[in-house]
């Protein structure tokens, strides 16, 4: 018998009922792939996409650049909501679906309150849970807080695991996972930006200069006293380089908009701007010099695109990024940032080939082949040349994908 299918697969069953559940626009990306996929050929499968609506706007600007409509949604999104608030509601309105529903397997991707509610409720309906983009590790427990502990307790649900490197299977299996049950398939992430790269999208801003930075920042631990370090560090940048712009898309957590705002709005060449859908944010990765982000996707796709990423963070769970060149750890000190950047500055090409460790645009083929299997259904073919198992050693299939893209 296959190794998954003895895992729990569901042979026989008419059509197995599929849910994929997303909360945040980096999850509708990542997923979207994989919807794409399921619903490409016949599988034999009933798919259902839930959003929890954890970041309204965002999400809904997500699904749109996808064309997705959910099949249900919980609009869970309140003003001011904690984590526990929303963990609590967002575990009774899926135990709540899940009952309706009785899905045979549930998907879900990355590391967020809905990634972390969806497990647990899966685990209580009894459920199989995969999860996609799993084993990402720092070791700091709060690094990225929640999120570094959202992924290790969803792992111990999870009855399918995708690992997108070697390292995050490794992670796992240090941990106990069984090693049948991992999946090394690459990241969904480079699956959409090669949906979306080649569309011609134009920038959402209005540039004071040729060149410009793209800088995010949202994460939890740059609260307070991080978050005016890294503003510090841009107006210096401003300052020392009339030649140089800053592009901001600002999110809309309370906690970041005031600070950013205090800082930056009065500067002519900071382009602070409303949050923009995902095409429109890979057009901006594209045509930028640098990007400065305490976000984990952009370390992921950045590579693609020949483009040096500054992290804004103490530490980061996709190390692969650092060690092929295309991204370095300076956290949210004003001199480190400065310093980082004016090492790009005097080495701005990254290594070559533009080859990305995180993934060949594929994953969501391999990932459907494991559901597929999972759950009994005819398991369809790879396309030609690729391989049955991601590894970025052996499989340096991208190239120079950049050259690829005009208006680069």
């Amino acid at each position: 018998m296959d190794q998954v299918a003895a895992a729990g697969g569901f042979a026989g069953m008419a059509r197995p009922v599929v849910t994929c559940v997303m909360g945040t626009r980096p999850e509708a990306v990542k997923m979207a792939p994989v919807i794409a996929r399921l619903r490409t050929g016949d599988f034999g499968l009933t798919l259902r996409i839930l959003t929890t609506g954890q970041h309204r706007d965002l999400l809904d600007r997500a699904l749109a650049d996808f064309d997705l409509t959910p099949d249900g949604d919980l609009d869970l999104m309140r003003p001011g909501q904690g984590l526990a608030e929303l963990t609590s509601r967002s575990l009774v309105a899926l135990d709540a679906q899940f009952a309706n529903e009785q899905p045979d397997l549930v998907l879900s991707v990355g590391d967020t309150t809905t990634v972390l509610a969806t497990a647990l409720a899966c685990y209580y309906r009894q459920v199989p849970f995969g999860h996609i983009e799993a084993g990402l590790r720092t070791g700091n427990p709060l690094a990225p807080f929640p999120e570094e502990k959202h992924r290790e307790l969803a792992a111990r649900l999870a009855a399918l695991h995708f690992a997108p490197t070697e390292a995050a299977r490794a992670n796992l299996i240090r941990e106990g996972i069984a090693p049948a049950t991992i999946h090394l398939t690459g990241n969904t992430a480079i699956d959409a930006l090669q949906m979306v790269a080649r569309r011609q999208i134009p920038l959402p801003v209005s540039l004071s200069t040729t060149r410009f930075a793209l800088v995010t920042t949202h994460r939890r631990e740059n609260f307070g006293a991080p978050l005016v370090e890294i503003c510090q560090a841009l107006r210096e940048l401003l300052d020392r380089d009339p030649n140089l712009s800053v592009v901001l898309p600002v999110h809309p957590n309370p906690a970041v908009r005031p600070t950013l705002e205090a800082h930056l709005s009065a500067h002519p060449r900071a382009h602070l701007i409303e949050p923009i859908g995902y095409a429109e944010f890979v057009a901006l990765m594209k045509a930028c010099w640098v990007i400065l982000t305490d976000s984990g996707g952009i370390q992921e796709e950045a590579p693609s695109l020949g483009k040096r990423v500054i992290v804004l963070r103490e530490a980061t769970e996709r190390p692969e990024a650092v060690a092929w060149g295309t991204a370095c750890v300076v956290g949210s000190s004003r001199s480190a940032i400065v310093a980082a950047v004016d090492q790009v500055r005097q080495d701005p090409e990254p290594p070559g080939p533009y080859f990305n460790p995180f993934g060949d645009g594929h994953a969501a083929d391999r990932i459907a082949r494991v559901v597929a299997r999972f759950l009994g259904r005819d398991v369809p073919p790879l396309p030609a040349g690729v391989a049955e198992v991601w590894d970025s050693q052996t499989n340096p299939t991208l190239g120079p994908l950049r050259e690829e893209w005009p208006g680069y």
